[in-house]
C-alpha cells in the first residue's frame, strides 16, 4: 500500500494540463530521453544536468521518476549507471512503473546525446517555462472567478505566480572576479559624475554625510519607544524628499489617520504650534495667510498617503508595486512594522509572523529597487536598562530578531530627558539618532534637536525662528479673520 501511494505521488503532476486545457502541453519527450540516456553513459553530463534541471523539467512521469532516482544517487555520492539507477528505482518502488531495466537499457543506447547535452537542457527549460506559465495562468483564472478572493490579493498572487514561473527556471551563472570588478568600476565612474547624493536625501546634512542618502533596495529600520518621535522623524524625512527634492514618496500609516498625518505635516511646514492646528487655540487673522503662503509647496508635493489599518503584507506589496510603476515613487515609509498583518497561516505565531513581514519588506525593497523605511517598536528593556544612559541596543528590537538580520540599517531615536536620564533643562530638546547597524557604512551617534511644538527634528545649529518672520507677518498684509472661502489644497494622496 505504501509503495502504491509513493508511486502515485511521483507520477502525478500538480495540475493535469492536458485535461484542463484540452491541448497537449509543451513537451519534448525525445529530448527528455536523450538527456537521461546521456546521464547514464557519460558521467561528464551529470553535473551540468543536475545543476540546470529539476524533476519538474521532465513532463513524462516515468522520466521524472528516473531523474529523481538519479538525483538521489548523486546526493548519496553514488555513481550513476544502469545497475545503480535500477536498484534505486527498485528501492523506491518505481522500477516496474518506469518499464523495468529494459527501458533504462534502451535509454543508454542513445550514443550521440552527450555531445549535445547543453542544447537539450536549453530545450527542456524552455518547455518547463511554457508549462509553468500555463499552470500559473490557469490558477489565476480560477482565482479570478472566485468572488471571495480579495482583488489586491489576486493581483499580488498573479504577479508572484508569473514571476515565479520565470525565475524558478532562470539560474544565475557564476561570475569571474574580472567581470565583477569591471561592473563595480562602471558604477564607481557613474558615481563620480554625481555631484550630490547617490540616494534619496533625508534633508538632514549630518545624516546624509553618513548615508549618502537612503540607498536603493535598502530596508531601513527606524525604532524607538512610544512617543519618542518615530512618526515625526519619518514624516520629516518624507516631507524633505517630496517637497525639497521633488521625489515621489509614499507613506503607509497603520497607526494614524491621513487627517492626523496632514495636521502634523501642516504643523511642521507652517511653524505654527500643534495646538493651533488642532483647533485648541484660535488662529490669528495673519496666521491664515501664513498658512496659505507656506503650504503651497506642500500641497503640490508628490507625497502619497495610505492609512489602511492593519494592512496585510501582500496588499502592501501590491500597492507598493503600483505606486512605483504609476507614480514613480522613490521612497516608502511604513508606520509601523508590528501593526502589519503577516501571512494568514502564521497568525498566532507572533515571532514568525513578524519575521515574515520583515523578510517581505526587504524582498520588496530589493525587487522594486527603492529604499523602504519601516518604523518599529522597542521592548521595555530599552528604558529599564540602567547602564549606557538608556541608549537603545539592537537586542531591544521588539518581537523578532529577524528585523535586525533583514535590515540594512537600524536607526534608534534616543532622547535622554524622555527616559529620565537627564535633569538638565538644556537637554530638554536634545535627541540622538543612533545608527546601530549600517551594512554599507559607519555606525555612529548623530546629535539632533526635537522641537515638540512643531513636531520637527532639526540640526543642533538650526532654528525655527524663521517661521515667525515669513511673508504676511513681515509685510503687514491685511488678512481675513477666518480661512478664505477658496482656501483649498488638492491633495494628491489618492491611489
Amino acid at each position: 500500500m505504501a509503495e502504491s501511494s509513493r508511486r502515485k505521488n511521483h507520477s502525478e503532476q500538480p495540475l493535469n494540463l492536458e485535461t484542463l486545457m484540452g491541448n497537449k502541453p509543451p513537451q519534448a519527450l525525445d529530448v527528455e530521453e536523450a538527456v537521461l540516456g546521456a546521464m547514464l553513459v557519460e558521467p561528464a553530463t551529470i553535473d551540468e544536468s543536475m545543476e540546470e534541471l529539476s524533476a519538474a523539467c521532465f513532463y513524462d512521469p516515468q522520466h521524472r521518476m528516473i531523474f529523481e532516482a538519479m538525483s538521489a544517487l548523486v546526493n548519496d555520492h553514488v555513481s550513476i549507471d544502469l545497475v545503480t539507477v535500477s536498484e534505486k528505482l527498485r528501492a523506491q518502488g518505481n522500477l516496474e512503473a518506469v518499464g523495468g531495466p529494459v527501458v533504462l537499457a534502451r535509454l543508454s543506447q542513445n550514443i550521440g546525446a552527450a555531445a549535445h547535452i547543453e542544447y537539450y537542457i536549453k530545450i527542456l527549460k524552455q518547455k518547463t517555462i511554457q508549462r509553468d506559465l500555463i499552470t500559473a495562468s490557469y490558477e489565476i483564472l480560477k482565482q479570478s472567478f472566485d468572488e471571495s478572493t480579495n482583488v489586491d490579493d489576486l493581483i499580488d498572487n498573479a504577479q508572484s505566480k508569473v514571476f515565479a514561473a520565470i525565475q524558478n527556471n532562470v539560474k544565475r551563472d557564476v561570475q569571474d572576479i574580472g567581470s565583477i570588478i569591471n561592473s563595480v568600476l562602471d558604477n564607481l565612474q557613474e558615481l563620480q559624475q554625481i555631484t550630490g547624493l547617490s540616494g534619496v536625501p533625508s534633508g538632514f546634512p549630518s545624516v546624509d554625510r553618513v548615508t549618502q542618502g537612503w540607498q536603493r533596495s535598502d530596508l531601513i529600520i527606524l525604532a524607538a519607544r512610544p512617543s519618542v518621535g518615530k512618526t515625526a522623524f519619518a514624516l520629516n524625512i518624507a516631507r524633505n524628499a517630496a517637497v525639497d527634492a521633488n521625489m515621489p514618496v509614499a507613506v503607509f500609516s497603520l497607526e494614524m489617520s491621513a487627517d492626523q498625518l496632514g495636521k502634523r505635516l501642516i504643523t511642521t511646514e507652517s511653524g505654527l504650534s500643534g495646538e493651533k492646528i488642532k483647533g485648541g487655540v484660535k488662529l490669528e487673522s495673519y496666521e491664515w495667510v501664513q498658512l496659505e503662503d507656506t503650504l503651497k509647496r506642500l500641497s503640490k508635493a508628490p507625497l502619497y498617503i495610505d492609512d489602511t489599518p492593519g494592512i496585510p503584507i501582500m496588499e502592501f506589496r501590491t500597492k507598493a508595486k503600483r505606486l512605483v510603476k504609476q507614480k514613480g515613487v522613490r521612497l516608502i515609509v511604513v508606520d509601523y512594522l508590528q501593526l502589519m498583518q503577516g501571512p494568514a497561516e502564521l497568525r498566532g505565531l507572533r515571532e514568525q509572523e513578524v519575521a515574515a513581514i520583515s523578510r517581505t519588506l526587504k524582498a520588496t525593497a530589493k525587487e522594486l529597487d527603492i529604499p523602504i523605511i519601516a518604523l518599529s517598536q522597542l521592548s521595555r528593556n530599552a528604558v529599564q536598562r540602567t547602564g549606557g544612559m538608556g541608549k537603545p541596543q539592537l537586542s531591544d528590537l521588539r518581537e523578532s530578531g529577524s528585523i535586525e538580520q533583514d535590515a540594512d540599517m537600524v536607526i534608534f531615536i534616543h532622547r535622554p530627558d524622555f527616559v529620565g536620564m537627564s535633569d538638565n533643562p538644556e537637554d530638554k530638546e536634545k535627541a540622538y539618532l543612533v545608527i546601530a547597524k549600517h551594512r554599507n557604512g559607519e555606525v555612529c551617534d548623530i546629535e539632533m534637536k526635537y522641537k515638540a511644538a512643531q513636531v520637527k527634528f532639526v540640526e543642533p545649529d538650526q532654528s525655527l525662528d524663521v517661521y515667525a518672520q515669513q511673508g504676511p507677518v513681515a509685510s503687514g498684509v491685511n488678512a481675513p479673520s477666518s480661512a478664505p472661502s477658496d482656501y483649498n489644497f488638492d491633495q494628491q494622496a489618492e491611489f
